[in-house]
């Protein structure tokens, strides 16, 4: 898989050999999109507004993050919102599956757990995301955050927004698998807004805002102790491990923190062990906070977190209280 995700970040001749694969892919999108604008397969609308916050590429952008940052902003609005999750990862008996920051993620995935903790919201993970849709509201909530989910047309939703990492755009522009595109780029020219990770560099056909994503904090894993992120709690050089959708970026922040590190790459969701933290050197380990929550049942006192914080710009702000008062 990781050969295939260099190709199609540096155009390499061989990937356009599958492009028959990737007609044929396009061709599946858009029929199937076609079914649910068409009224043939069956959307569900909510009772109170649901905002998808998704993306249109393979792989990691900072989506989760925004998600975090939105739900607890709507919260700071007067809002009660609760956070939808395809739970990609965990394994539930039964759906939907009220998540919160004690949840095994081995039922409910890593990133449900990770925006439990980190905002303290209902979420809720099923597959069929309308039936945690209704969950959320029967607990109370009256506004609905769908953490990706751009491509479940099952549910309804009021507002689209699409991250994009800056650094990595669109690649090659080209769907699955000859590139990284989930679906056409055409399709941004139906979404609210595209949200850029980063200075993206090309204008998109919506309107288009910047977030950047901030170091917030050391966290140690044993008690979930703060450190600010100057007061760095540990010293020399560590093992910096990272099991998300773009290992590059986690590894980047550090070396701007001016961590000495040697890295651990893992493909994305990957389901840690006790060993995989264990080094004969006994140096300090760091992990990105999606990792974390995965590991802090066997956790040493060597494993520290670093949390991140999206921070949107005021005119993105702005545009979603003005959007909001719409609906």
């Amino acid at each position: 898989m990781r050969r295939l995700e260099q190709a199609w970040y540096s155009d390499a001749g061989w990937v356009k050999l599958l492009t028959p694969l990737e007609l044929l892919y396009r061709s599946v999108v858009r029929r199937r999109r076609r079914a649910f604008q068409s009224g043939h397969r069956e959307t569900w609308h909510a009772s109170v507004p649901v905002i998808v916050v998704g993306n249109i590429t393979l792989g990691g952008t900072g989506k989760s993050p925004l998600v975090a940052w939105l739900g607890r902003w709507l919260r700071d609005q007067g809002w009660h919102p609760g956070i939808i999750s395809r739970g990609y990862g965990g394994h539930a008996s039964r759906y939907p599956l009220y998540v919160d920051e004690t949840t095994d993620t081995a039922y409910a995935g890593d990133e449900p757990v990770m925006l439990a903790q980190q905002t303290q919201l209902p979420v809720a993970v099923d597959p069929d995301r309308p039936r945690a849709a209704r969950k959320l509201i029967a607990a109370g909530c009256d506004i609905l955050l769908s953490d990706d989910g751009l491509q479940h047309f099952p549910l309804g939703r009021d507002i689209e927004l699409v991250v994009v990492d800056g650094q990595k755009g669109f690649g090659n522009h080209r769907c699955l698998p000859v590139g990284p595109l989930r679906e056409p780029l055409d399709r941004l020219a139906d979404v609210d807004a595209v949200i850029t990770n980063g200075d993206l560099g090309v204008r998109v056909p919506a309107s288009q805002y910047s977030m950047t994503l901030v170091p917030h904090a050391w966290r140690h894993l044993n008690d979930n102790v703060c450190y600010s992120i100057a007061d760095r709690p540990f010293s020399g050089r560590v093992h910096a491990l990272a099991g998300i959708g773009n290992p590059a970026r986690f590894f980047r922040t550090l070396e701007r923190l001016e961590v000495d590190f040697e890295q651990h790459p893992f493909p994305d969701h990957y389901r840690f062990t006790a060993q995989d933290l264990r080094f004969a050197d006994n140096r300090p380990v760091v992990m990105t906070a999606k990792d974390a929550v995965k590991c802090r049942r066997f956790a040493n006192e060597r494993c520290w977190a670093l949390d991140i914080e999206a921070r949107p710009e005021a005119e993105l702000i702005e545009w979603l209280r003005q959007r909001l008062e719409t609906l």
